[in-house]
Order: C-alpha cells, then structure tokens, then sequence
C-alpha cells in the first residue's frame, strides 16, 4: 500500500500541485508532494489562474512550492505519479538502477475519462476541465489504495 506519493508534471506549478491538492483533501493520512520534470519555476507558488481555480472548490495549494523531481524521490516515495507520457519518460531517466517503484499515469486511475494524460492547463487555459479530471483521477487512486488496504 503506497503511503507516501509524489504527483509530478512538467514545471510544477499547475497539474501536479493541484493533483497534490486534491490528493491530500482526500486522504489525509498519505504523504504527499510533488515535483516537475523541469527546473523552469523552482521555488515558486502554483500558477495563480490555477490557485484560483482550485479555490473555487474549496481546496488551497498556495503553501506549496516547485521543485524538481530528482533520483532521491524513487527511495522517498513508494509510487509516482506522471501527468503525461514524457513526464514518465523523464522520470524514467533518472530511475537508479535496481530500483522497484512504481511508476504511473495519473490517467490510469480514470480510465473512464478515455484520456491518457492530464492536458497542461497553462496551454490550454482549461483550468476547471484539468481540476475535473485530476478529481476522478485522485478519486480512482484513493479507491486502489482502499482495495490495497484490505
């Protein structure tokens, strides 16, 4: 059972803080962060049009701050979870040899949304569409570590 997730995309400042933040609103009790496969805005807040739109729905991500995935991550962490295929090809790069962590699509969880990634909000200005699916995403997640659990 994974109780310490890391939920990463490409700069870390839209889908992987907000799948961070509706995450942990869901499970309180896993730990919990996340990373971006670039280094473009480490030590900023998430993106301020996804604050906002995550605030509308009640949930706050303004205490979290970019970073960059490193490979100290497959040893802090017992499952990561990639926004995208080149977030899991990335990812995938800094892997240490031998090391056993999973490593998945955030989509996997939401197999019913018929998508295979989570599209970037700061291109696609779909803010309320991405938080959507991150939710059935994050909802799927907690029902396989339910499952886990028994």
């Amino acid at each position: 059972m994974p109780t310490r997730i890391l939920f990463v995309c490409l700069g870390n400042i839209c889908r992987s803080p907000a799948a961070e933040g509706v995450f942990r609103a869901l499970c309180p009790e896993v730990q919990t962060d996340s990373a971006g496969t670039s280094d473009w805005h480490v030590g900023e807040p998430p993106y301020g049009p996804m604050q906002a739109a995550a605030r509308a729905r009640g949930l706050d991500i303004s205490d979290l701050r970019a970073r960059q995935v490193t490979p100290a991550d497959f040893d802090a962490f017992d499952l990561l979870i990639a926004m995208d295929q080149g977030n899991i090809d990335k990812i995938e790069a800094l892997r240490p040899r031998g090391n056993q962590t999973s490593l998945r699509l955030f989509t996997d969880y939401a197999p019913q949304s018929g998508m295979d990634h989570v599209p970037d909000p700061y291109y696609t200005r779909d803010f309320d569409g991405c938080l959507d699916l991150i939710e059935a995403a994050a909802k799927g997640l907690q029902e396989a570590i339910g499952t886990a659990r028994r």
